[in-house]
C-alpha cells in the first residue's frame, strides 16, 4: 500500500523540485524575502528552517554540502546564528498576499522573522 510521503509533488520531477526548491532558500537567505505561489512557500520554509538549523550548530561541511552558493554560505555561518541564537525555531513567516490574476494561484511572500 502506498502512503503519502508528507511533502508537495508540485506538479515537477522530484530532481525539479529539489533544485527549485534549493535555488529559492538561497534566494530567501540571500535576500530574506521572496514572493511565490503558497504551496512552494509551505515547502521552501522546510529547506531554509533545516539551512538556518545547520548554521546554528555550526555543522560548516553540512551546510557547505546542502548550499551551493558562496554568499549565501558565509551570510549563513557569519550572520543568521547571532540573529537567531536565542530562537529555537519559526525562522520563517508566510504572508499571504492575495491571487495572481494570470492564473488564480493564490501568492504568499516568505519572509526572515527578525
Amino acid at each position: 500500500m502506498i502512503k503519502n510521503t508528507g511533502h508537495r509533488k508540485l506538479g515537477r520531477t522530484a530532481s525539479h523540485k529539489r533544485a527549485m526548491l534549493a535555488n529559492m532558500a538561497v534566494s530567501i537567505v540571500l535576500h530574506e524575502e521572496v514572493k511565490t505561489t503558497l504551496q512552494k512557500a509551505k515547502e521552501v520554509r522546510r529547506e531554509v528552517e533545516g539551512l538556518i538549523t545547520l548554521a546554528k550548530a555550526g555543522d560548516k561541511l553540512a551546510l557547505k554540502n546542502a548550499v551551493n552558493d558562496t554568499a549565501a554560505y558565509k551570510k549563513l555561518v557569519e550572520v543568521l546564528p547571532e540573529r537567531y541564537a536565542k530562537r529555537n525555531g519559526g525562522y520563517t513567516c508566510i504572508y499571504r498576499a492575495g491571487i495572481r490574476k494570470g492564473d488564480n494561484a493564490e501568492v504568499a511572500i516568505v519572509k526572515l522573522v527578525e
